[in-house]
């Protein structure tokens, strides 16, 4: 299937995948040149950029301009980046962890080298102020440096055996070819966290990016190859919304694919976990967040400001981490308040990514910006108070004011579902008891934050939490040394860490007898 693909395909790639199209090299914010080195509108396939048979624009959430067209791949193209994959496989496996780690080291230091290029591909393409699209890079990066070290620590085990004759070994292996289905809130991060280990393990991967934020993705291949990853061991399959559902799907029931790793919703991971059961694949899934922020009346004030700043207002408030709920003590309610009101109208600003004084970027569309409209008005509508904010930002239909809400009660959809954008609803509660009861309503935990000077509070809290990552007097958790992952609906497996490797590890045991 691979070789009539490529072969269907020749007369079409002729490195048309190697040059961003005339005129479309550039973001329209700042008037900033995208780097046309590191631009690729191809998938990438067995180490070569192919075209599909048609194509599908990338857009700035800033402005709508666009910023050029990327194949549109389908599910020949899927299941011929699969088979590449599976090809690849056996030999990526035998190679030496050494080996392994020094390519992964590489393609790092490629990274590092182009982070100011990778960071403008990201801020054009997601709208992400260029100062977190730096520190995203640098985040990014991080990963492969991390599993380049860690591809040298996969140890297996000698359990001493009850007869005589026997002994009994531990092998970890790679699982096999991998899928791995990444959102658009970080584009380059959320890759390089699963393909770092699933590398690292000796596994070859095959990226589904998301539809608005494909660049990033291609760029990584692009410095893959020059890092000299081998044909097949990291493929991409760019792929429109429309194509989506039929890609993702092939992703998931191809009897080649091994293990779906999953970065999104609750909703669309339901359905790739299906997909999955048919042939019992390993599954990781990175799902929805609808993280607390409790503030205990012994709380340090001007801390806990500035961590819920950082924590809701991060990428606009577009990470499946940031604080979707503020649950504040009666006791220091107002002055929370008072205080959050004045930093978020004095330290954040709206604009373009590329300009350097801009905190505030763009929603990624008017979708995302109707959901926000949708829960203040619910809001508003109950009795909750705009403190500060509220409307679109008249900078373009994808901007909008950072908000804060008060007088906010559960019933409100903002405390029911994660609204993803730049809305801070606070809830007051009198007791310890209620704030844990709010905070553990939710059917989902992925991240809880809570600030606390009591040290028989903290320890309490932090395990009464129903999270599977806690900050506590702290507002950003993320971190490459760190698990990160969720319990209930917010998903399976854990990434980054130590433990991150393992997602990617079949577990064989050996029983040598006859000794």
């Amino acid at each position: 299937m691979a070789s009539v693909f490529l072969w269907r395909a020749a007369a079409r790639r002729l490195l048309l995948s190697l040059l961003p199209p005339p005129g479309r090299a550039a973001a329209r914010g700042a008037g900033s040149a995208l780097p046309a080195a590191l631009l690729r509108r191809g998938g990438l396939v067995g180490g070569r950029w192919v075209e599909a048979a048609a194509a599908f624009p990338v857009r700035d959430p800033a402005s709508g301009a666009e910023l050029g067209q990327v194949a549109d791949c389908g599910v020949a193209e899927a299941r011929a980046a699969v088979r590449a994959a599976h090809g690849a496989g056996a030999a990526w496996s035998r190679l030496p962890a050494k080996e392994r780690s020094a390519l992964l080291r590489k393609w790092y230091d490629l990274m590092i080298e182009n982070k100011d290029d990778l960071a403008k591909i990201i801020t054009a393409e997601n709208g992400k102020p260029l100062k977190e699209s730096q520190g995203e890079v640098l985040y990014s990066a991080s990963f492969l440096e991390w599993f380049a070290e860690e591809a040298r620590r996969v140890y297996g085990d000698v359990i001493p055996a009850s007869a005589t004759d026997r002994r009994i070994l531990v092998l970890k292996q790679p699982v096999g070819v991998s899928a791995i289905i990444t959102p658009w809130n970080f584009p380059s991060a959320m890759i390089t966290r699963k393909v770092g280990a699933a590398l690292a393990a000796g596994c070859t991967v095959v990226v589904k990016p998301a539809e608005d934020t494909p660049l990033s993705a291609l760029a990584l291949g692009e410095l893959a190859n020059q890092a000299g990853i081998p044909a097949g061991v990291y493929n991409v399959v760019p792929c429109s919304r429309q194509q989506t559902p039929a890609v993702g799907e092939v992703l998931c029931t191809d009897p080649l694919v091994a293990k779906i790793s999953f970065t999104g919703s609750t909703a669309t991971g339901k359905i790739l976990l299906k997909h999955a059961a048919g042939t019992v694949k390993r599954v990781s899934m990175e799902l929805g967040g609808h993280a607390p922020f409790i503030v205990f009346d012994s709380a340090n004030v001007d801390r806990a400001v500035a961590g819920a700043l950082a924590s809701k207002y991060r990428n606009s408030g577009q990470t499946c981490v940031c604080t979707n709920r503020f649950l504040v003590q009666k006791g220091i309610h107002d002055k929370f308040v008072e205080k959050f009101a004045k930093a978020i109208e004095s330290k954040l600003h709206v604009g373009n990514g590329f300009d350097a004084k801009t905190t505030q970027g763009p929603l990624i569309n008017e979708k995302a910006v109707e959901k926000v409209e949708r829960h203040i008005s619910d809001a508003v509508s109950q009795g909750a108070s705009i403190v500060t904010g509220g409307k679109r930002h008249s900078l373009g239909k994808n901007f909008f004011e950072p908000t804060l809400l008060s007088n906010v009660t559960t019933k409100m959809l903002c405390t029911q579902e994660e609204t993803f954008g730049p809305l801070a609803p606070v809830i007051k509660f009198e007791t310890e008891e209620e704030a844990i009861a709010i905070a553990n309503a939710a059917n989902v935990g992925l991240a809880g934050y809570f600030y606390s000077q009591d040290p028989a509070q903290i320890w309490r809290v932090a395990e009464q939490l129903e999270v599977g990552m806690v900050g506590i007097n702290e507002g950003i958790i993320s971190s490459v040394e760190g698990p990160f992952g969720g319990v209930k609906q917010s998903g399976l497996g854990r990434e980054g860490s130590k433990y991150g490797i393992d997602e990617y590890l079949e577990i064989k045991y050996v029983c040598f007898g006859g000794l």
